[in-house]
């Protein structure tokens, strides 16, 4: 399996589709990073050349943040909202969703209440002889 971004893309598909497998880049941004290099996205990743792999590591170490930089950033970035108190932050420390959508119907997981569908503890009653 070759190596991107310290991540093992799988060998059996397209480029196209082992890039997303990478954490921060999705299907359109794989496809521009492909345009870039003139890289068939039809091209399965087994046969990709060295040199081909070569340009594609050092295009995505060079112009994105992925993985573990990226997840750095977006932690920050929630940690920064929690501590000047601003909405979106109180709603992060609250584990309530944050972008605006209605918490009384919907929302059960985020706000913790999981409703499961099985039988409430009641005893059954016994069977009449």
């Amino acid at each position: 399996m070759p190596r991107v971004a310290n991540v093992d893309i799988p060998e059996n598909k397209h480029i196209v589709i082992a890039l997303t497998y990478i954490y921060g880049i999705g299907p359109s941004l794989a496809r521009k990073i492909l345009a870039e290099l003139k890289i068939n996205p039809q091209k399965k990743t087994a046969a990709l050349t060295d040199e081909e792999l070569l340009k594609l590591r050092n295009l995505i170490q060079e112009k994105f943040k992925t993985e573990g930089q990226l997840r750095e950033e977006i932690r920050e970035n929630i940690k920064r909202l929690k501590n000047i108190h601003s909405y979106r932050g109180i709603r992060h420390n609250k584990n309530l969703p944050v972008r605006g959508q209605n918490t009384q119907q919907n929302a059960r997981t985020v706000r913790g209440n999981i409703r499961r569908t099985v039988a409430t503890g009641k005893k059954k009653a016994p069977a009449k002889t």
